[in-house]
Parts: structure tokens; C-alpha cells; sequence
């Protein structure tokens, strides 16, 4: 095993415990997803031999490739890229989650794609709460209702909602901006969508995101290394 992966993972670990710790949240509140997005298969069996079990891609072709060289492992795989309409298929029927539905239309192809002998695709609904021109998200004013049509649709089991902010200028602002992510969650839920994930926060920002109530962490640079 690779040592340093399993030391980086620890080391992650130990800085989602303090940072529950600090929020007053309980350590097993936070999953960690580790975002091994242009790491090879090797990288991925040496994390799994550490004890991770849920990893994150954004390239789509390169995940599925990767998936198939690494059938022998119970993993589980998330989907946290942009998606085209023409690898909505592949999606469907290769992944475990999706953390980046950010229009009805995908939507819609990810259900009537899900193959039948699979369990329904867990989704979150990706949104761009700062407003970042760069960022993919529906809108916080587009939100409810997009995510009232997607918890319709078969095949699809609505979780949550994935943000990716802009980097902010110190932790009480980046801390504000997830505020904003957790208050659109918590109304969602108030409005009926019995959602239970938040898929807040990566390697820079993750104490600000677990204090303002992350569920999920996605982190890759902090456990395989630069790329």
C-alpha cells in the first residue's frame, strides 16, 4: 500500500474530526469524498486499501475506464462534473451518485436511462449560490422549483444540493456564502423534500463548510497529491 496516500487520507480524517469537533458536530456526520479525478486505477485501490470507499470523478469516459479496471472493489462513485447530453447514458448507468444536475433536461435523461436491475441514481442538485460567472448551478431563485420536478422523477432519488464557490477573501466570508448553500437546503426541506445530504466544501474550504453544515466533503489534492 501506498503509504502516503494512507497518511494523507489519516490526516484529512483527522481534520474533518476537528473541524466537527469545533462546529459541535458529531465526527461521523461528514462523509468523505475523495476526488480522484486523473489519478489512475492504482491511486484509487491504494486509497480503498486505506479505507475509503466513495470516490468522485468529473471526466466521464476516464471514470467509467477506471471502474472497469477496478471491478474487483465494493466502490462507490460519484459523478461531480459537468454533463453533456450525449454521456448522460454512461452516467446512468455507471454511477452511484450525481452531484451536478443543474437543469431538468439531464435530468430526465439520467432517469428514463437508469438501467432497471440498478438501484436508483442518488442526485444532488448543483447550485451556484455566489453567482460565479465561471460556475455551472442553477440559480437560488430557479432552485425550488427545479428540484420539486426532479424529486418527481422515477429512477432518481433527490439527496441534496453541491456547491463549488468562489474561493472568498477570508473564512468568515467563505463561511457566509455556504450559509447561503445550507439556508436554500433547509427550506427545501420545509417544503416537503426530505433531502439529507449538502455537498459543501473541498480542500480549502472544508472547516468553513462543516460549520456552516456540510454533509459531504469532496477532497482530492490533500489525499493523492498534486497533479
Amino acid at each position: 500500500m501506498n503509504t502516503l496516500i494512507a497518511q494523507n487520507l489519516s490526516q484529512v480524517q483527522a481534520q474533518i474530526q476537528a473541524a466537527c469537533q469545533a462546529a459541535g458536530r458529531e465526527p461521523d456526520s461528514v462523509q468523505l469524498l475523495a476526488v480522484s479525478k486523473t489519478w489512475g486505477p492504482e491511486s484509487v485501490r491504494q486509497a480503498h486499501a486505506a479505507g475509503q470507499l466513495a470516490f468522485g470523478e468529473n471526466y466521464i469516459q476516464e471514470a467509467v475506464d477506471k471502474m472497469a479496471a477496478l471491478r474487483d472493489l465494493p466502490l462507490q462513485w460519484h459523478c461531480i462534473g459537468p454533463i453533456q447530453s450525449n454521456k448522460t447514458r454512461l452516467v446512468a448507468e455507471h454511477f452511484d451518485w450525481v452531484h451536478c444536475i443543474d437543469r431538468l433536461k439531464i435530468a430526465q435523461r439520467l432517469s428514463e436511462q437508469r438501467p432497471d436491475h440498478l438501484p436508483a441514481l442518488q442526485v444532488c442538485i448543483q447550485v451556484n449560490v455566489d453567482g460565479g460567472i465561471t460556475k455551472s448551478g442553477v440559480t437560488p431563485h430557479e432552485l425550488p422549483a427545479l428540484a420539486q420536478a426532479v424529486a418527481a422523477l422515477p429512477r432518481l432519488q433527490l439527496r441534496g444540493l453541491m456547491t463549488i464557490p468562489e474561493p472568498a477573501e477570508t473564512p468568515e466570508l467563505m463561511r457566509a456564502v455556504h450559509r447561503q448553500a445550507k439556508a436554500l437546503f433547509d427550506a427545501l426541506n420545509q417544503q416537503g423534500l426530505a433531502l439529507d445530504t449538502l455537498s459543501m466544501g473541498m480542500s480549502a474550504d472544508l472547516d468553513a463548510a462543516i460549520a456552516e453544515g456540510s454533509t459531504l466533503v469532496r477532497v482530492g489534492t490533500a489525499i493523492f497529491g498534486k497533479r
